[in-house]
């Protein structure tokens, strides 16, 4: 597409398209001015981390305090499984929200919450550190300490330490895939399993799926806003893999992945790519495509039929993986 991939409304999924339509019309059309307005205005809401946050109740979920290296602390909301089991995988979750905005309540909203129900998985989702606030390596360094404090308590959350898993939506899946890139360099960690929903991982915004793409939910114009936020005062010569995952050259050693992502919107052709990436890399990576479907299809039309299709994609492969991923963590010296 020499001209760019704008999305007519004939264009989205029959089931996905009136959301679709009433999401452009209630929602203004957003510049640059009014998308870094947008961000600033909803810094105070979604901040998360003040102790009396909490606008979500669940019996079966519990709040935790993680200690940053810093000496503040980061708020973590646990899930626990439906059933009642010993040991379980422990999926870590980070959230969406341009690395600007978002708590770790959304995963009420996302499919970690069924991962939770139907997986019997335990949910681990930080109130990682948004670029609202500061700016990259702020939310990876989190996301990092979370899984670490994951590890350490793994028989305290009733969680295999072989089956330490991640994942995220949009920019939350960007973060799953660098947190996965700086585990395996670091060492101290094993990651077993990743699950980034299509992530947010190029800031070079070349692709032809990213090119004036105008889809309804996310589009390139705040695509640009919120990679501009994350990098603050980088060079943008000098951008860190683990800001912007597209950038690796080495995807070997890197943990099983599964993902999805719509073909309409800004992502398809990064998500496609990292899942290409991985393959030649010899690891084991699929990725389904939706046919006209924007960002976030499965948590904003939850009803359709694609999102129900996309829930029992993910699941199939979660429940594959839970039987036949395991990484072993290095024993204490």
């Amino acid at each position: 597409m020499e001209n760019g991939m704008k999305i007519t409304d004939n264009m989205i999924s029959q089931d996905l398209r009136l959301m679709g339509i009433l999401y452009r019309f209630f929602v203004p059309k957003i510049t640059k001015k009014k998308n870094d307005k947008s961000f600033k205005g909803n810094k105070n809401y979604f901040l998360g981390n003040k102790k009396k946050h909490v606008p979500f109740y669940s019996k079966r979920m519990t709040y935790h305090f993680v200690k940053r290296s810093d000496g503040t602390r980061m708020r973590v909301l646990v899930f626990k499984p439906f059933k009642k089991k010993e040991k379980v995988p422990g999926v870590l979750w980070l959230h969406g929200g341009g690395y600007a905005v978002g708590t770790p309540e959304m995963a009420f909203l996302s499919m970690a919450h069924i991962l939770n129900k139907q997986g019997n998985a335990v949910i681990v989702s930080p109130a990682y550190t948004l670029s609202s606030t500061k700016p990259y390596p702020a939310a990876l360094m989190d996301s990092y300490q979370t899984i670490l404090w994951m590890k350490k308590h793994a028989e305290e959350l009733s969680i295999r330490d072989d089956q330490i898993f991640v994942g995220g939506e949009s920019a939350g899946g960007g973060l799953a895939v660098a947190l996965c890139l700086y585990a395996r360099d670091k060492g101290e960690v094993k990651i077993a399993f990743q699950m980034p929903l299509y992530p947010m991982l190029d800031d070079r915004m070349k692709t032809e799926s990213m090119r004036e793409n105008d889809a309804p939910v996310w589009n390139e114009v705040q695509n640009a806003s919120a990679w501009k936020r994350y990098l603050h005062g980088m060079n943008p010569d000098r951008i860190p893999k683990y800001a912007s995952p597209a950038r690796e050259t080495d995807y070997r050693n890197l943990p099983p992945a599964v993902t999805f992502v719509g073909s309409i919107e800004p992502f398809r052709d990064e998500t496609v790519e990292y899942v290409k990436q991985l393959k030649q890399a010899n690891v084991h990576a699929v990725c389904k495509v939706f046919p006209g479907a924007y960002h976030a299809f499965d948590m904003l039309v939850p009803w359709s039929k694609s999102a129900k299709e996309a829930r029992k994609y993910i699941m199939k492969q979660y429940r594959y993986a839970s039987k036949h991923y395991t990484a072993p963590q290095k024993e204490r010296e």
